[in-house]
């Protein structure tokens, strides 16, 4: 688990001040990182386009051209000359090298992108439009220094951004690289050292959003021998109108470890036999699922959730009914909410006056999880999308490792399936939020089929396998139910 800053600046700041490093000492390590990982992937004698802006990552940029110099074939384009002090400073070092200073931009090998860094509150001007175009259309490999060119403080880009196939970023994570506007732009994301450790660097910030690692990743592990099926708990799963959903987050949730799982409601299609059905909420239930397929909020069960105070993963079709609203007013049960963007608009919509769109949410999906979260600090939050955000109270959690292979029907009902599991297993709301996130981009990730290809029922079918994938850790459920 990684911890994001929306800025740098303040930790930079730190270093000037409190361990007397200078800007100078911060660029050199900067460059270093960069020029160490083409050291690491490219061979001698690569040729190198390094574009630069006129600021400081520019001077990133130019520094970089010094170090890689006589190994590489190094090209320098400054196509607006430069405008900061660092920038001039290191321009004069490296007139003293024999550095090709070229005016037109070349195809080469490797082509890094040092026009623009982090902050960016301005759209970019058709000059730089035009140099990412062409940058673009290079075959060589695609490095951004610290932030892909075009993408804002927020992570949107402003209006296009460069596309990289690995961004080499400075010191710290920052939040603009893990919004879904910029998931298409940054590639592979690797930290920089800036010329002391990452904890050092950040030590003392304090910030609310974390980024998930797939190492962060806990399975409901069976550690004990003395259990039985009762030990891992029963989930209840209420299904409607569309039964397949509720029936493949049945499936999921059994493949994730609780012990027993019965579908609630009359069902037209035959159920799986190790799935159980009936019309109420078995009196053992320890978590409920509903939402998923379901269409009627008024069927009898549905009171009988609400007038419950188990776990329970909300959905689907529930985030446009008002009867959500009820939910929200349960302050002490363990509620999970898992919509994706156009239901999570649905649900601003109803409880904050403040009007909300699709487009105005994924411009600012952290901020707006932040505020729903401040209003409902009870429950947590899934927001699924490119980048799943999992949120409680003043915590926000990132996922970046989804895939395009996600994008079919059937993957949400999956991951309630998950979620709804662990909560019936004892886990915490937020904490099954998390593992099951982590579970399912797993599962994806695992998945060796055509990107197109992956079924709901493969993706199930790989996530029972990740236990003999990975390092044993520590399981996400080491105690069994209560009886």
């Amino acid at each position: 688990m990684q911890p994001l800053y929306k800025s740098c600046y303040p930790l930079d700041h730190r270093c000037y001040d409190d361990y007397n490093l200078t800007e100078d000492i911060l660029m050199e390590h900067a460059a270093m990182g960069m020029a160490e990982y083409i050291k690491e992937h490219f061979p001698q004698n690569s040729s190198v386009l390094i574009v630069c802006g006129v600021g400081n990552n520019g001077a990133d940029g130019i520094v970089l051209a010094r170090l890689l110099q006589g190994a590489y074939r190094v090209k320098l384009c400054l196509p607006f000359g430069v405008r900061s002090v660092m920038a001039e400073v290191q321009l004069e070092r490296v007139q003293f090298l024999d550095v090709a200073f070229i005016d037109e931009l070349e195809e080469a090998d490797i082509i890094v992108d040092a026009i623009l860094g982090a902050g960016l509150s301005r759209e970019l001007d058709e000059k730089t439009r035009k140099l990412i175009v062409e940058m673009e259309a290079f075959n060589g490999f695609k490095i951004a220094c610290d932030v892909p060119t075009g993408i804002d403080l927020d992570g949107n880009p402003l209006p296009m951004a460069f596309f990289a196939n690995v961004t080499l970023t400075m010191g710290a994570l920052k939040e603009s690289l893990f919004t879904d506007m910029a998931k298409e732009y940054v590639g592979e994301v690797i930290c920089v050292d800036l010329g002391l450790s990452h904890e050092k660097y950040t030590q003392g910030f304090e910030t609310d959003i974390h980024l998930l690692e797939q190492s962060d990743m806990r399975l409901p592990s069976r550690w004990r021998a003395n259990t039985h099926k009762g030990s891992f708990g029963h989930l209840a799963v209420v299904a409607g109108e569309k039964e397949g959903a509720g029936i493949m987050a049945a499936l999921s949730a059994l493949r994730f470890g609780v012990g027993l799982v019965t579908v609630i409601g009359e069902l037209m299609t035959p159920l799986p036999l190790e799935l159980m059905n009936d019309m109420d909420l078995p009196h053992n239930t320890t978590a409920i699922a509903l939402g998923m397929g379901v269409h009627d909020f008024e069927m009898e069960v549905v009171e009988e959730v609400l007038a419950s105070d188990l776990p329970v993963v909300l959905d689907a079709g529930i985030f446009s009914q008002e009867i959500i609203l009820e939910f929200l007013e349960q302050k002490d049960r363990e509620i999970v909410l898992t919509p994706h963007p156009k239901e999570f608009v649905a649900l601003w919509n109803m409880t904050i006056d403040t009007p909300l769109n699709i487009a105005i949410l994924q411009a600012n999906r952290f901020d707006k999880v932040r505020e729903f979260c401040d209003l409902f600090p009870q429950v947590t939050l899934l927001l699924k999308g490119a980048n799943m955000i999992v949120a409680q109270h003043d915590q926000l959690f990132v996922n970046p490792h989804g895939s395009a292979k996600l994008s079919k029907g059937g993957s949400g009902d999956v991951l309630s399936g998950l979620i709804a599991s662990l909560l019936a297993q004892g886990v915490s709301a937020l904490e099954a939020g998390i593992q099951g996130s982590l579970a399912l981009t797993a599962g994806a990730a695992a998945y060796e089929g055509g990107s197109y290809a992956m079924l709901p029922t493969d993706l199930i079918a790989e996530i029972a396998n990740l236990e003999s994938s990975i390092q044993k850790r520590s399981p996400i459920c080491p105690n069994t139910i209560p009886q």
